[in-house]
């Protein structure tokens, strides 16, 4: 990724800010695509699984619990669960058997949330999905661990980028 960051898609140097203005452009673009399509590679996964008690929404959130206690608001800044109520999915969730949840004794309004067994099973697929999705594209060459860290470290000073501009705006 380093290497292709000062290159415009015909492989020319980007020098103008019209050349930043499209690439940032592709890039918001691509996440959202990404995010899709995470979503549904963990919906085929759980079809093939046999696992129709969960979506691919409600998967994550059981991934990112992993074996904290969390609140709904923890979730959401932890993770973007695209086109998603996380307190609907949080419900469900503890309705399906995969969920514990606890109100707070200091804020009543405040809901703690824990990973059942069977909400456990279900962290474990993902995680596997994900190991498996990691070894694939280091024996297909799709990314190695060099260029995914390149990746996440561009991706992080974007994400420091925006988050400042918030707290500039309020």
């Amino acid at each position: 990724m380093a290497a292709l960051a000062g290159l415009r898609a015909d492989g020319a140097a980007a020098k103008s800010p019209a050349d930043v203005h499209d690439f940032y452009l592709d890039t918001l673009a691509l996440i959202e695509r990404l995010h899709r399509l995470l979503l549904d590679v963990i919906k085929d996964e759980f079809e093939r699984l046999g696992e129709p008690e969960v979506n691919p929404v409600q998967a994550l959130l059981l991934f990112n619990v992993g074996s904290q206690e969390v609140t709904a608001g923890e979730l959401r800044s932890r993770g973007y669960y695209q086109g998603s109520n996380v307190s609907y999915n949080l419900k469900k969730l503890v309705e399906s058997g995969h969920m514990h949840h606890e109100r707070s004794a200091a804020d009543r309004r405040s809901v703690r949330v824990s990973l059942t067994e069977k909400g456990h099973a279900v962290r474990r697929r993902v995680a596997e999905l994900v190991r498996r999705h990691a070894e694939g594209m280091t024996q297909s060459g799709a990314a190695d661990a060099t260029s995914l860290a390149d990746a996440n470290a561009q991706l992080r000073r974007i994400e420091r980028y925006w988050a400042e501009r918030i707290r500039y705006i309020y």
